[in-house]
């Protein structure tokens, strides 16, 4: 089958199993939560997913208890520093959400796994702490938007600057109009990678390749694909259409965008129009955007710029209206005039959501059953802007969007890139 037809299958089909699940677990429906001690799963066990990992086990009532991965020496870190035994460690997840003593799974998996184990999840009463990019296309959003509202589980996206000081204080100060009425906010996010040609390879005997790279066109394996790039300490994988479609403009650059959203209160909408122009890798494996620009204008006439960091600061500049003015946010809060960073506040200013671990802000509201501080409806709309800047860097032309049918307006030819 083809890469379009085998996802969308695959993902539709989990979605109906979800719409009619044959048991809810009555920690799910809010009736005898799960005591103090949650039993944590861990899918998906590559580097990423060790800092959140180390952030459950200490920083929250957490315990990791299983761990599931088709490369099964990934495990061995996470055996080791968490004291999983063997016997719950596991190639294919699904044997994990089976456990009934798991209350809950981080998605620590490539991105093109997020959504099809998260709604196997949520199918299976599990809450979901997942990784971000949410998904790989803007369709695959929307099946697991509708699947985490039909299971009732708790969802978490791993757009872990939320959770820091420096990101809620500068979106506060926009929201409560300190620089005035903000029309223009420009991102920087890094460029992707390119790499030469590379002979398929023996596939080890420690991996199950058909699970790693799961449903789509068949791939043939290299060991960059999996493992690290030489000199960069990234795997592969974050730059190849198969398993990434929107490359590093989801993978990295979907934290900027959601501060962007955050700022601005655009978390539940989208753009009206996206324009752009990218470079690609002329030949090679990795086949994503390189250097990028990209304007997402909205309904008001508000717009992101949103390009590589060879081109701007890594981070999100909110531009004051005066044009010259700015509040910086990313891992750091900064200004154009530090005093602007110290107005005198009001008491009925709008104050934001606070947490001071976006694990244990997951884990927290497992307990109270408050809306965690990135939701699955606004981790489905900062993501859906990545990839709407991809699918318009594909084409090479500008698009309409109605985001509130999610569709292109009267163009085919991009609608039918909402699924990959």
């Amino acid at each position: 089958m083809t890469s379009l037809t085998s996802r969308r299958s695959f993902v539709q089909g989990a979605t109906a199993a979800v719409a009619f699940p044959t048991i809810i677990p009555s920690s799910v429906r809010g009736q005898n939560p799960p005591s103090s001690r949650i039993q944590l799963g861990v899918i998906g066990t590559g580097g990423k997913a060790m800092g959140g990992a180390r952030n459950f086990q200490s920083g929250t009532t957490a315990q990791i208890t299983a761990l599931a991965d088709p490369n099964r020496p990934n495990m061995q870190p996470f055996r080791d520093a968490f004291q999983v035994p063997g016997e719950r460690c596991y190639s294919d997840f699904n044997e994990l959400l089976a456990l009934r003593d798991i209350d809950a799974v981080l998605v620590g998996t490539p991105d093109h796994w997020h959504v099809p184990v998260s709604i196997a999840a949520a199918k299976a009463g599990k809450h979901v702490y997942c990784e971000k990019p949410m998904s790989v296309s803007i369709a695959e959003g929307q099946a697991l938007v509708k699947a985490i509202h039909e299971s009732g589980v708790v969802f978490q996206h791993g757009t872990q600057l939320r959770s820091q000081d420096c990101t809620r204080i500068a979106c506060e100060l926009v929201r409560n109009g300190y620089f005035g009425n903000v029309r223009k906010v420009i991102i920087g996010s890094p460029p992707g990678l390119a790499i030469g040609p590379l002979a398929p390879q023996p596939v080890p005997p420690t991996l199950d390749w058909n699970m790693w790279a799961g449903p789509g066109a068949p791939v043939e394996y290299r060991d960059v694909i999996v493992g690290d790039i030489p000199g960069q300490g990234l795997r592969g994988w974050y730059f190849m259409k198969r398993f990434s479609p929107s490359g590093w403009i989801a993978g990295y650059g979907v934290h900027d965008i959601d501060l962007a959203h955050w700022g601005l209160g655009l978390e539940l909408t989208g753009p009206v129009r996206v324009e752009g122009r990218g470079t690609f890798p002329k030949h090679g494996l990795f086949d994503t955007v390189l250097d990028y620009e990209l304007t997402f204008t909205y309904a008001d006439g508000r717009q992101l710029l949103m390009t590589d960091t060879g081109k701007n600061r890594h981070g999100v500049k909110f531009m004051h209206e005066n044009g010259n003015d700015w509040v910086f946010c990313r891992s750091e809060l900064d200004a154009s005039n530090r005093d602007l960073l110290r107005p005198q506040r009001n008491e009925r200013d709008i104050k934001l959501y606070a947490s001071r671990l976006h694990e244990g802000n997951f884990i927290e509201c497992i307990q109270s059953r408050k809306p965690t501080i990135t939701p699955v409806e606004v981790a489905h709309r900062s993501t859906s802007v990545c990839h709407l800047g991809a699918i318009c860097l594909d084409l090479g032309r500008p698009l309409e969007w109605n985001p509130v049918t999610e569709k292109f307006v009267n163009d085919d030819e991009a609608n039918k890139r909402l699924a990959v």
